[in-house]
């Protein structure tokens, strides 16, 4: 279903085509270098570079009989070079074309997929800007605390994907890497000049040290910023459905012109894309599993971990560049009711300022046991009855011999929330008309 809406860009990235175009670029990178060294000639390297190429339909026939895939690569270059094919491959490994074509691929994934983090990191610092000063109730376990702002959930978000964007740039570089050391990484038929130079050409760091294969926790690490940005995804995406049920109803995913909620209630407006969302996270993160399953293979290498990767590295990545145009989409889009916030902070009839009240009890000399007893009590009676909190309050003969009518009026007061909002946009450096 995703790979219906992949991108062309990332698409590209792991179609067979681009694939076995990775693994042509290493083998002809190596017999440049080889050339170098003068263990080519110049007329087969000018020959290779000619002719050189593959056909998917011949090497899907050639893999039915050889069993295994870059045999059937090399094969194929055969027929179409001839005779300077020998040269072809030379002191190689499967592993070394593979895992470096693979890991330049990878590279070019996590380019496309740190751009898409940035384009959300500029929609969420947009409306953290828009809504800075817009009040809503905050809520823990569910039950009412005390305000917050819109735009304060929008710069948590947004910080969120900061880290986000960092552990993805991190990833990127350990995933960046190349080998073109042999069958158990010692070089023994190359030198490591081989390895330098296809790196160099293609982009990559050569591995430090590696066995027939590059260690798999690089990939694991990659695995896990991708697994993270998804549960940020989720982590959105699941406050706006907790927004969007009809009994608070403050914000609202995109209802698109046509679209329908439900096949029997015509009246629904379902958040499906975030739904959607909350539940591809779930595929990032036991892809992330599996990865971390990789680390640990049998000696210098065995082939436990490929068949796993042909199936979590296209798909994440591809799944991760999906769930973050759609996220960038909701953010952009959504639905807001300022109106509707205001009406939910005052379902409670006061009890918002429930720790203000309790907090003004102590400073009129008051212990922090029997200010908490007379604000829980007024409270208990407002959750149970008819009467605003203040009413309780300054119908309680304890509280109305501390605090006053009109003091409790100073304290009841919403703007107090927002003091030191402006503090917080600082500590995320995000200031007014950034």
């Amino acid at each position: 279903m995703i790979r219906r809406y992949t991108r062309p860009e990332m698409g590209k990235i792991w179609s067979e085509e681009e694939k076995f175009r990775a693994w042509l670029k290493v083998e002809i990178l190596a017999c440049e270098a080889w050339a170098e060294k003068r263990k080519i000639p110049k007329t087969a390297l000018r020959e290779i570079k000619e002719k050189a190429d593959f056909s998917i339909e011949r090497m899907d026939e050639l893999e039915k009989k050889l069993r295994h895939d870059v045999v059937a690569f090399t094969t194929n270059l055969a027929e179409h070079i001839g005779p300077a094919s020998k040269y072809v491959h030379m002191g190689l490994t499967s592993s070394d074309v593979g895992d470096t074509a693979q890991n330049y691929l990878l590279s070019r994934a996590a380019k496309l997929l740190i751009a898409d983090i940035k384009k959300v990191i500029n929609a969420l610092e947009t409306q953290a800007l828009a809504y800075r000063e817009t009040m809503m109730m905050g809520r823990t376990h569910g039950v009412h605390a005390e305000p917050v702002t819109l735009g304060l959930k929008f710069l948590l978000w947004r910080e969120e994907m900061r880290r986000n964007l960092a552990r993805m740039k991190a990833a990127r570089k350990a995933i960046s890497v190349g080998k073109i050391s042999g069958a158990v990484g010692t070089y023994a038929h190359t030198g490591d000049f081989l390895e330098k130079y296809v790196c160099k050409k293609l982009g990559l760091t050569p591995a430090p040290i590696s066995t027939q294969v590059i260690q798999r926790d690089r990939h694991a690490e990659f695995m896990f910023a991708i697994a993270s940005t998804g549960a940020t995804i989720e982590k959105i995406a699941l406050e706006v459905r907790n927004l969007q049920k009809s009994e608070v109803r403050e914000v609202e995913e995109p209802f698109s012109k046509g679209q329908k909620g439900s096949s029997a209630m015509p009246h629904k407006r379902n958040p499906v894309t975030c739904e959607q969302l909350c539940g591809l996270a779930r595929v990032l993160r036991g892809n992330l599993h599996v990865s971390l399953e990789n680390v640990a293979l049998w000696h210098e290498r065995d082939i436990s971990h490929s068949s796993v990767e042909r199936v979590i590295l296209p798909d994440s990545t591809t799944l991760l560049d999906y769930m973050l145009n759609k996220i960038l989409w909701v953010v952009e889009n959504m639905h807001i009711y300022p109106k509707r916030m205001k009406e939910n902070m005052e379902i409670t009839k006061g009890l918002l300022f429930s720790q203000k009240v309790m907090l003004a009890l102590v400073d009129k000399g008051l212990t922090r046991e029997e200010a908490y007893g007379i604000v829980q009590r007024n409270a208990m009676k407002t959750w149970k009855g008819t009467q605003t909190f203040r009413e309780n309050l300054l119908s309680d003969k304890e509280f109305k011999k501390t605090i006053s009518g009109q003091e409790l009026r100073s304290l009841m007061d919403y703007k107090g929330f927002l003091k030191h909002v402006d503090a917080i946009y600082r500590h995320c450096d995000l200031k007014k008309g950034k």
